[in-house]
């Protein structure tokens, strides 16, 4: 029988208040880690997330995005602008652990539940606070989206060859790493309130997690000003390094080179030419020159062909695959990076956390919750015992 997974943060109460992604996803991550996550919807809408679908697909009435981001939480309705529902959310507060909200910056304020009120309520709560771009500056009011954060971050010019125009990533990169700094930032807070009980306030933006993700090229830049994005031929995979660092296309699909010594591919494809470029300055000097030799040999070739002949040399290299090819694999079975959770009946397909706690992975089979589904137990547990209907009426 497998061990019992004591999760970290059980016993610990959050309140999300956040829609969409970033927030939401920072709350799943303490949901994955053992705290209870309420979640704070309005009436009737709820989440934004509910309705705005990655690919057009939903299930059970909500986005397939939606289930993924909120699996494991509760959902109370209640109208922020509604004194009774304010309230009766201001009573939670008192008995919270975490806060975390993504509104733009001034909305909490409006609705007196910013952290300067929140911690009159609550003096050792732990608030996080996650926006666009910060709470001072020009672009403080702008729409916090992910590609939006990644154009003003120049993110877009670092990806493509010199011929493409910006190249976005094609995932909420932005968004999924402010998820992963708010939740740090939680629990470091949770880890300085356990040991003096000072609570405390966590701010991020999806614009400082875009720079966060180009440390290397911001450290550079700032101590050398000569250093420009210059994007190099069709095959590199990087601005800022050299061949044969790239992706190459074989007789049936890619291949990805990272890092490696030019002569010694040069003996390992039979390419005297490639053989001869023993100066390491040759791999920045001659780059789409080298790329080129090794774009036309890989063409010779099955990607599996290639691999067994790298593979066996230690060479730093992998398959390109497509989506299809990754769920086929094996790499990916052996990873067990899924899981199946329900609601009312029907079973939805999704990732897990992929944190491994004391070598075990954490799952759980409860889904993503209706609109306002706990409202009537979370108020008959923590309020009184005023009932109120499904969409946060009262009875």
């Amino acid at each position: 029988m497998a061990q019992q997974i004591i999760r970290p943060l059980d016993g610990l109460l959050v309140l999300d208040f956040s829609q969409f992604l970033a927030g939401p996803v920072a709350a799943l991550r303490l949901a994955d880690l053992g705290a209870r996550v309420i979640k704070i919807e309005r009436p009737g809408v709820g989440d934004i997330g509910r309705t705005l679908a990655f690919a057009g697909r939903s299930i059970d009435g909500d986005t397939v995005s939606f289930h993924a981001m909120n699996r494991n939480k509760e959902s109370i309705a209640a109208d922020l602008k509604n004194p009774d529902d304010l309230e009766d959310v201001r009573r939670l507060v008192a008995r919270a652990d975490v806060v975390i909200q993504n509104f733009r910056p001034g909305v909490m304020e409006r609705i007196g539940l910013d952290y300067a009120s929140v911690k009159e309520i609550n003096p050792s709560i732990v608030y996080a606070s996650a926006s666009g771009y910060g709470d001072e500056g020009p672009w403080r009011d702008r729409p916090g989206q992910d590609l939006l954060a990644q154009a003003i971050s120049g993110l877009p010019w670092l990806s493509g060859s010199r011929e493409d125009g910006p190249v976005p990533l094609g995932l909420s990169i932005a968004d999924h790493l402010l998820s992963c700094h708010i939740a740090q930032g939680v629990t470091a807070l949770l880890v300085r309130r356990f040991r003096t009980g000072q609570g405390g306030l966590v701010q991020s933006s999806l614009l400082e997690a875009v720079l966060d993700l180009q440390f290397e090229l911001l450290s550079t830049k700032l101590n050398d000003d000569t250093i420009q994005v210059r994007r190099h031929g069709e095959h590199s995979a990087h601005a800022f390094l050299a061949a044969p660092y790239g992706t190459y296309p074989t007789l049936d699909g890619y291949l990805a080179l990272a890092m490696n010594p030019i002569p010694e591919l040069g003996r390992l494809l039979d390419l005297p030419e490639l053989a001869a470029l023993t100066d390491p300055r040759d791999a920045w000097d001659r780059q789409e020159e080298i790329e080129a030799l090794l774009a036309a040999r890989f063409a010779t070739g099955s990607t599996a062909h290639w691999l067994g002949i790298l593979d066996a040399a230690d060479v730093w290299c992998a398959p390109v695959l497509t989506l299809d090819e990754l769920l086929a694999s094996d790499g990916f079975a052996a990873i067990d990076m899924t899981q199946e959770v329900e609601r009312r009946g029907t079973r939805i397909a999704t990732t897990r956390s992929p944190l491994r706690i004391d070598g075990q992975v954490l799952r759980r089979e409860k889904a993503a919750p209706l609109l306002g589904e706990d409202g009537a137990r979370i108020r008959a547990e923590f309020l009184s015992s005023d009932v109120r209907t499904e969409d946060g009426a009262r009875a």
